[in-house]
């Protein structure tokens, strides 16, 4: 087990340190999560069993990988269709200050009804039509990130963890929503005012490209294709409501819905422009890195899992603290660096309903902090993950510039829950 906590550690290490190492990122996370599972074959007595846990976690793995290609690749088309320069007419300021405000509650809200992975991708596309430069991009992204961790936790279809206790039967949707949604307020607004004091200056817009002949497509079909993928994306919790099929699946039959409204848009245009306008053609602008490092970080993490370590820890904070507050607080504080995923899954299988009935402020105080305690950490949670991969955002940058601010909120809505009470 040790030889395990030591490559897992140095993995992460290399990852955040990658401007320093000059390695990329994707390339370290896929190395890492892959010798672990090495690892813990030569140290495992039965190998049948690793194989078995290895093919459990990989539907798992395969399930959000799949989820994230699907979201990605309509989002592109959106793009690739000028879509998300509607958007850009219609929110016309500069200023940096009203800029950040309209985008993080658009992204809050925007978490709660999409879910805080899909959501960042999006906000993300849109956030390139309004600058890009550097710094501007990763700080506006660093509150996009925020802002989307805190719209998924009061959601029961927000975040991969309120999903689980929603499922689960440990929250009911009205019971988190009222009880998690002023806390999650708390958790934006707390850092947003406090920037909103100091951040001044206009955005250097982005100027937007004029059509060429290969971009014969109107404002009209600009303007359906945004409306439709928004919907298709929309639909995907309603698919899951309605088949009860994982997500990903509803994700790839959205997929199908637009990419078969783009190709009757196109169908009767000469060759070359319906190429241009393609899924096909669309697809090969997928950052494919970012996917790997997802992949590298997932397998690395329930390579941690199947050897106990996270169980350990989890038994480590209940042994070692009478309150369950300060176990939830330990546990989001936790899950910025390690998947929230298995902690809250590890959590639920501790924790018996008998202890903890349905709705008891135990579990909405679990979602709170399980699904804000990412942010304090870029590769700390799936929205702050993506947005790492699609803008290259540096894990030192974010640590000295975002951290304190994600903390900030953080603790900004523990009050806020505790006062509640």
């Amino acid at each position: 087990m040790e030889i395990t906590i030591i490559v897992f550690v140095i993995g992460y290490f290399l990852i955040a340190m990658e401007h320093v190492v000059k390695l990329d990122k994707a390339a370290t996370a896929l190395f890492t999560g892959v010798l672990l599972w090495v690892l813990l074959v030569f140290n495992q007595a039965e190998l049948s069993e690793t194989i078995v846990h290895l093919k459990e976690h990989f539907e798992e793995i395969s399930e959000i990988l799949f989820f994230l290609l699907g979201a990605m690749t309509i989002v592109e088309l959106i793009d690739s269709h000028d879509g998300f320069k509607v958007i850009h007419k219609v929110i016309k300021t500069t200023d940096k200050r009203a800029l950040l405000w309209i985008l993080t509650i658009l992204t809050f809200f925007l978490s709660a009804v999409l879910d805080n992975l899909t959501t960042t991708i999006v906000m993300i596309a849109l956030l390139k039509k309004f600058m890009d430069t550097k710094n501007d991009l990763w700080y506006f992204a660093g509150f996009i990130v925020i802002a989307a961790n805190a719209g998924g936790a009061w959601s029961p279809i927000g975040d991969v963890t309120t999903i689980m206790l929603w499922n689960g039967g440990q929250v009911s949707t009205h019971s988190i929503i009222t009880e998690v949604f002023w806390p999650s307020v708390a958790c934006l607004l707390a850092p947003l005012v406090l920037v909103s004091f100091f951040l001044k200056g206009k955005v250097q817009s982005v100027v937007l490209e004029h059509k060429t002949n290969h971009d014969q497509i109107g404002d009209g079909e600009s303007m359906f294709v945004l409306i439709l993928g928004v919907l298709s994306l929309l639909f995907v919790p309603v698919f899951k409501t309605m088949t009860h099929l994982p997500p990903f699946m509803g994700m790839l039959f959205s997929l199908s819905i637009l990419w078969l409204a783009t190709e009757i848009i196109h169908r009767k245009k000469p060759l070359e422009i319906k190429h241009h306008y393609s899924v096909a053609n669309t697809i090969r602008r997928i950052d494919t890195p970012s996917i790997l490092f997802f992949m590298g970080i997932l397998l690395a993490v329930a390579a941690m899992q199947t050897n106990g370590v996270l169980g350990a820890v989890g038994k480590s904070l209940d042994n070692s603290f009478d309150s369950y507050y300060v176990t939830n607080i330990l546990l989001g504080l936790l899950s910025s660096i390690v998947d929230n995923v298995p902690l809250v899954a590890g959590a639920m299988g501790m924790y018996s309903m008998e202890r903890f009935p349905q709705d008891h402020e135990f579990w909405n105080f679990m979602a709170y902090c399980a699904g804000t305690g990412g942010s304090a950490l870029i590769i700390g949670s799936a929205a702050g993950v993506a947005a790492m991969g699609i803008l290259k955002i540096d894990f030192i940058w974010y640590l000295k510039r975002i951290t304190w601010l994600a903390l900030l909120g953080y603790f900004a809505g523990i009050v806020v829950f505790i006062l509640m009470k």
